[in-house]
C-alpha cells in the first residue's frame, strides 16, 4: 500500500469513527436522563468520580513536520502504535503516562519528468529507524462541545512532556538506495518532547474515541542515522484510539462532567431545596431567641428574661434582677435608752462566718448602697479583705482573697464595672479587734471599702 492509498484510508475511518462517537454523545447525552440521575453532588470531591483511564491507539508515523527543516526530502508513511495510562486530576487537566513505537522511514529521491533525481542534505539518500518511547505528559482541555445538551459530548485538548526515545537507525548514502545498507550496532537512547493536540469523542459513560496528532522532538542529531547537526531530529504521529474509563460503572469520568450543569441540578433538586427551607427555618427561630434574650422594654438594663420586675418607671436603679434597690438613711449614731445603734450604710465593713467567703444576706443593703452609689458617682474603691488569726497565715491569705472576691462578684452583677473594682487580700495582719476574743475575730472576719 502506497502513501496516497494509506492516507485515504485513515481519514475515511477518522470521519466514520467520528460519526459513530457525535451520533452516540448526541444520544448519551439527553437532559431528562440527566436528571434522571439522582441528587447533584457538584464539591464532593475526586472520589465520586472515576479519574484513572487506559486508551489504546494506532496510526500513521512519518518525519514529515510543517514549519521544521526535515533530514530528507521525501518520507514514507509507516504504521505505529501507543498505549496510554490516564489520571484525570480535575475536569480541565490530567496526566498521562504514553508508551508509543513504530517505524519511520525516509529517503531523498524525487521525481521529475524523465528520471529519479537524488538531492542527499545530510549526506545519506534512504533511512529507516524502529523507535520506542515513555513520556509524562499533562494534558489539558481547552475547549468542549455539548451539541446544545448539558453534558459534555467532545473534548478539544492539547498536551506536552518529557520523556526518553529508544532508537536503531538504519541507513544507505548509495544513489537510489531502497534499502538500508548500514545498521547502528546499539540502540540509542535520547530525551525527548512530546507535544500534541486532539479531540475526544464520547461515546458512552466508560468509552471514549481520541483522534490526535503528535510531533516528538528529540534532543538529538542521528534518528535519521546520520548527522543532522544542528538541527535536532522529530518526527510525527497522526493516530485513532479508543479510552477506556476503569472503576465503577456507575460513576462517571471526572473529564466528561460538566460542572455547570451539575450546579443547575444542584440549584433545582428538590430535597435539598426543603432543606435549605428547614434551615432557614431554624435560623429563623435561632434569631428570634437571641432578640428575645436581649429585649429590654422598661429600659433598666436587665433583658426581659432575667427581669424579676417589669416596668420599672425610666431612671429607676435596679439590682441584677431588675428590682428597684431600697436605700436606707444613713445614721451614724442613734442613741436610745442610753444605748448606740449603728444603721447599714453604703461602704460599711462587710461580715464573714468563720472560715467562709459565702456572702450573708444581712450584707445585700450594705452591698445594693455601696454599688448604686459607684454607678452613680461613676466612682471606683479597693476592696480589702481580711481574717481572723485560726489557721495558717497562708489559708487566711487565700481566704480573705476569697472574700474580697465575693464582694466584688457581687458589685459586678449589680451593675457596677470591673474595672472600676480593685481587689486586695491582707490575710490575718491589720486586725480590727483582738484575735485572742471570739467577738475580736467575729470583727476581723471583713472586706473594708476604700473609695477612690
Amino acid at each position: 500500500m502506497n502513501y496516497s492509498t494509506l492516507k485515504k484510508t485513515v481519514v475515511l475511518s477518522c470521519v466514520s469513527l467520528m460519526a459513530v462517537g457525535m451520533a452516540n454523545a448526541q444520544s448519551t447525552s439527553d437532559t431528562s436522563k440527566t436528571m434522571a440521575g439522582g441528587p447533584a453532588k457538584v464539591f464532593g470531591g475526586a472520589a465520586q468520580y472515576n479519574t484513572w483511564s487506559i486508551g489504546v491507539n494506532a496510526g500513521v508515523t512519518s518525519g514529515l513536520v510543517p514549519f521544521t527543516i526535515n533530514s530528507t526530502n521525501h518520507f514514507k508513511a509507516n504504521f505505529g502504535y501507543g498505549l496510554s495510562i490516564k489520571d484525570q486530576l480535575s475536569h480541565a487537566f490530567g496526566i498521562q503516562f504514553d508508551y508509543n513505537g513504530g517505524k519511520v522511514t525516509g529517503d531523498d529521491q524525487q521525481s521529475s519528468s524523465n528520471a529519479v533525481v537524488t538531492t542527499s542534505k545530510f549526506g545519506a539518500t534512504y533511512f529507516s529507524t524502529k523507535y520506542n518511547s515513555f513520556a509524562l505528559s499533562g494534558v489539558v482541555n481547552v475547549g468542549s462541545v455539548s451539541f446544545l445538551h448539558r453534558q459534555n459530548a467532545v473534548n478539544f485538548y492539547a498536551s506536552a512532556g518529557l520523556g526518553l526515545d529508544y532508537y536503531k537507525p538504519s541507513y544507505a548514502t548509495t544513489v537510489g538506495a531502497t534499502e538500508p545498507t548500514l545498521t547502528y550496532p546499539n540502540t540509542v537512547s535520547e530525551l525527548m518532547a512530546p507535544v500534541g493536540v486532539g479531540a475526544k469523542f464520547k461515546l458512552s459513560d466508560n468509552l471514549a474515541l481520541n483522534l490526535g496528532y503528535t510531533i516528538t522532538f528529540i534532543q538529538g542529531y542521528n534518528f535519521s542515522g546520520f548527522n543532522t547537526y544542528p538541527h535536532q531530529d522529530h518526527y510525527s504521529y497522526t493516530y485513532a484510539g479508543l479510552e477506556f474509563s476503569l472503576g465503577s460503572r456507575s460513576k462517571q469520568n471526572l473529564e466528561w462532567v460538566n460542572p455547570v450543569a451539575q450546579m443547575y441540578d444542584e440549584l433545582y433538586d428538590a430535597a435539598l431545596r426543603q432543606e435549605v427551607e428547614a434551615l432557614k427555618g431554624r435560623v429563623a427561630n435561632v434569631e428570634t431567641a437571641v432578640n428575645d434574650l436581649k429585649k429590654d422594654s422598661d429600659g433598666d438594663g436587665v433583658a426581659d428574661q432575667f427581669d424579676k420586675c417589669p416596668n420599672t418607671p425610666a431612671g429607676t436603679v435596679v439590682d441584677g434582677s431588675g428590682c428597684p434597690i431600697v436605700f436606707p438613711h444613713i445614721i451614724d449614731t442613734v442613741k436610745t435608752g442610753g444605748s448606740a445603734m449603728e444603721a447599714a450604710a453604703a461602704y460599711s465593713n462587710i461580715q464573714f462566718e468563720f472560715d467562709s467567703s459565702v456572702l450573708k444576706t444581712s450584707s445585700y443593703p450594705i452591698l445594693d448602697a455601696t454599688s448604686a452609689d459607684l454607678r452613680s458617682s461613676g466612682g471606683t474603691a479597693e476592696l480589702d479583705g481580711y481574717a481572723s488569726s485560726e489557721g495558717t497565715a497562708a489559708h487566711n491569705m487565700r481566704l480573705s482573697k476569697d472574700r474580697a472576691n465575693s464582694v466584688k462578684t457581687y458589685l459586678v452583677n449589680s451593675g457596677v464595672e470591673a474595672k472600676k473594682l480593685k481587689v486586695k487580700a491582707f490575710g490575718e495582719t491589720h486586725p480590727v479587734a483582738d484575735n485572742s476574743t471570739e467577738a475580736g475575730r467575729i470583727l476581723n472576719r471583713r472586706v473594708e471599702f476604700k473609695k477612690k
